[in-house]
């Protein structure tokens, strides 16, 4: 029993076995299709890095020990937020010396301005001579070069004090901390404080190869015409689900890589929802519509020295072995066929490999080839060996 369900199993994989020995003697069975034009929404995919649209390394300005954190990873800041605070001591005692020193500058000009003043009167009455006038007034000049170079020692010493409190540039998502309460810092530490990303938008890069971009830009024009023409484009996520917001492409690089013969271009994505992370990766997808193409199961076709061929089913039910041009492209399940088929042409779509050039088949709809196979399962399935085999 075992070794007849083996054998009906086996002949059920094969297409058209023993339809051709029923009683009738009527050629084998094969399921066939009339195949019509349709339009086919194929895509392109390109491996793509995701990043935000302003990735902002937060570094310090002024060297000194971390005295508090006020945010954490991950948190989302606003512009101007405050995130590290740095020990203020010895640039506060810098900013008091500071403005000391413009006070003492700003009384030496005051007083030498007085000086000049006094000066001129005497000058006027020949009690002192000219020499005398002009000294006081380059004494004059210096005092108030003095207290300008002061006023900058202030300006300076007071930005300073204001580079210890560490603020976002810009609104983001904080990154990784490197370093915490404690840490001594300074402006050549070589890793950031953090990185603050601004993930609003997203930049998608990716690179196609010369040939895909030409068939992209065949039109020409200026840069701006040429984005302009192009779709919208997709972003599928690692885990192969779509991004639920399309995107414009953005730039495309002027160099063509000799290396590997592609070019850069780079994609923007709102992320409104913050979905997206930089520094995550995904394909960026370009649809390729097809007009008014003929669309066949990849089970009706076979291969032959790299050439693709179908059996077309003709009046007189004689099967004529047919090239037919594939396109680049398919989703996996179906052919897209560039020439060989026209519509309204039938093909047969199943178990190609049987048959030969010149045949003769009865053709059945794949409906009808279902009905039959159901059948069979049932037969075999109540016990009916014998009916199953019919």
């Amino acid at each position: 029993m075992k070794s007849r369900l083996i054998l009906l199993a086996s002949c059920l994989s094969l297409s058209g076995c023993g339809q051709g020995d029923k009683a009738t003697g009527n050629a084998p069975e094969y399921a066939v299709i009339t195949v019509n034009t349709t339009t086919a929404n194929l895509t392109n995919s390109y491996p793509a890095t995701i990043k935000g649209k302003q990735d902002v390394e937060i570094r310090p300005m002024v060297s000194g020990f971390i005295t508090k954190l006020h945010v954490d990873e991950g948190a989302f800041v606003r512009k101007g937020q405050l995130l590290f605070s740095i020990d203020p001591v010895q640039y506060q005692a810098a900013v008091n010396s500071a403005e000391a020193a413009v006070e003492t500058a700003k009384a030496a000009a005051d007083t030498q301005e007085l000086t000049v003043n006094n000066k001129r009167e005497l000058n006027a009455k020949n009690i002192i001579s000219d020499y005398d006038l002009q000294m006081t007034e380059n004494q004059l000049k210096q005092a108030k070069a003095q207290l300008a170079q002061a006023e900058a020692q202030l300006v300076n010493a007071r930005n300073n004090l204001s580079y210890t409190n560490v603020t976002s540039p810009s609104d983001g998502i904080v990154g990784t901390i490197s370093y915490r309460v404690g840490s001594l810092v300074s402006p050549t530490v070589a890793t950031p404080l953090t990185t603050v990303a601004d993930i609003s938008e997203m930049y998608a890069y990716f690179s196609m190869t010369e040939r895909e971009l030409l068939s992209q830009i065949r039109e020409g024009g200026s840069v701006n015409e040429i984005l302009a023409r192009m779709p919208n484009v997709w972003l599928q996520l690692i885990d192969g689900t779509m991004y639920a917001d399309s995107g414009r492409v953005e730039t495309i690089s002027g160099v063509i890589d000799q290396a590997t013969g592609s070019v850069s271009m780079r994609a923007l994505f709102p992320n409104g929802r913050n979905i997206l992370r930089s520094g995550g990766t995904g394909n960026v997808v370009f649809p390729n519509p097809m007009h008014n193409v003929i669309m066949i199961p990849q089970s009706a076709t076979n291969e032959i020295q790299d050439k693709r061929f179908v059996f077309v089913v003709q009046s007189d039910s004689i099967l004529k072995n047919t090239e037919v041009q594939v396109f680049k492209l398919n989703d996996g399940k179906y052919y897209y066929i560039t020439n060989g088929l026209k519509a309204g042409d039938r093909i047969v779509i199943e178990g190609v490999q049987n048959l030969k050039d010149g045949m003769s088949i009865t053709p059945i709809t794949p409906a009808e080839k279902e009905a039959e196979y159901q059948k069979a399962l049932k037969d075999q399935k109540e016990g009916n060996i014998e009916t199953a085999f019919n």
